[in-house]
């Protein structure tokens, strides 16, 4: 594995920050032991500029390399999940009820050894510009740094992020030009009848009975309104009603998901959604009331970036260790706010066999930290060179 042989001397230095950030792991926008820690080390590696208090405890850190140029950014991600660990390993977290169980704490870990490395190099153009990111999660912390204007303060012409892939080849990366990660929406409907005993269900209006046609119902808009090649998931996760076997409720509530990869398949969901409901709530003489909650946006990557990404793995991993068309995933992702302010490009780093993403005995493999450093810092130096 042809890593960076300045940052392959880092291992040992990322894998003891990264098991730090694993003890202490924290959510939504509320990362200031995480900041504080990365604020730390950027200042030990003698960043130009550290701008600390971007959507909360968000942290942009700049690098000035040799003559003018633009600047490109690198983003990593800092909160956990409300999960309770069940890793068994001496660094795991110290805060009951969250851990690290997305790999932030390997994201971050490899974006610092990137800092350090070029702090000390600087074989680059132009400027660097380290997005160190709160609230990946929930809360939608690219969406608030975008909004913050870190795009325009910092003056970044185009963003690159990495996330660790469970199930992927060992030090492969994967991406792809276009979606590659789903928009992901949010559906309530409440449903209103009129409860009553339930052995004389003619005097009631039964929400249970309209809650289980529409959920059915709901899955004719994937079956029978979208065309099959346009990507779709609708999927019921939650119905509540009732409180005991001898009464019909007076209300019900439905949940779920949507998940799209453009802006007009998702139109047709909730147009198609919206008349589904209301004309189930007449069907069954309930009223029903539907809210969408909109969530983060599709990730899509930029054609050109997208591209020049392989190209720069291909040097890190090898041509056999990228594949550059992946297929789509249906999770979802806040970069995709910054990829939709700036061309960029978002990669699937493997980490060979261990246990998925969100799971309470998901731990990072702190070996692809060289390989997505090097990653990170071959592509500030492939993208702008010092001029000869």
């Amino acid at each position: 594995m042809p890593v960076v042989n300045r940052i392959a001397d880092m291992s040992a230095d990322m894998a003891a920050w990264r098991q730090h950030l694993h003890t202490i792991p924290e959510l939504g926008l509320e990362c200031h032991k995480t900041a504080a820690f990365v604020a730390e080390r950027l200042r030990e590696f003698g960043v130009d500029e550290l701008h600390e208090g971007i959507a909360k405890t968000g942290i942009v850190a700049i690098i000035e390399g040799r003559g003018e140029g633009p600047t490109i950014g690198l983003r990593a991600d800092m909160d956990g999940l409300p999960i309770t660990e069940e890793t068994g390993v001496a660094y795991a977290s110290t805060h009951e009820g969250r851990m690290h169980a997305c790999g932030h704490d390997g994201h971050t870990a490899m974006l610092l050894g990137a800092a350090k490395y070029l702090a000390e190099t600087r074989n680059f153009a132009g400027r660097v510009a380290l997005i160190f990111q709160p609230a990946e999660e929930f809360g939608g912390g690219g969406e608030v740094m975008v909004q913050e204007g870190v795009m325009e303060r910092f003056d970044i012409s185009q963003v690159y992020a990495i996330h660790n892939a469970p199930g992927k080849v060992f030090g492969s990366f994967n991406t792809r030009a276009g979606p590659i990660m789903a928009a992901a929406d949010t559906f309530h409907i409440r449903i209103t009848g009129k409860g009553g005993h339930a052995a004389r269900p003619h005097d009631t209006v039964d929400p249970v009975v309209a809650a289980c046609a529409l959920v059915q119902a709901l899955q004719t808009i994937v079956s029978r309104n979208r065309n099959p090649l346009d990507q779709l998931v609708i999927s019921a996760t939650q119905i509540h009603t009732g409180t005991t076997d001898n009464v019909i409720p007076e209300t019900a509530y439905l949940n779920g998901t949507i998940r799209t990869f453009s802006k007009e398949v998702q139109a047709l969901v909730m147009k198609r959604m919206q008349e589904i409901v209301d004309g189930h709530a007449l069907s069954f003489g309930v009223t029903a009331e539907l809210k969408i909650d909109y969530g983060y946006p599709p990730t899509v990557n930029h054609a050109d970036q997208a591209a020049f990404a392989a190209e720069v793995a291909d040097e890190v991993a090898g041509e056999a260790g990228v594949n550059p068309d992946i297929d789509p995933v249906m999770g979802a992702e806040d970069f995709s706010y910054m990829l939709e302010a700036r061309p960029g490009a978002y990669l699937m780093l493997g980490q060979g066999d261990t246990a998925g993403v969100h799971h309470p005995k998901y731990n990072f493999n702190d070996e692809i930290a060289p390989i997505g450093a090097s990653f990170f810092a071959r592509l500030v130096e492939r993208a702008q060179p010092v001029s000869a």
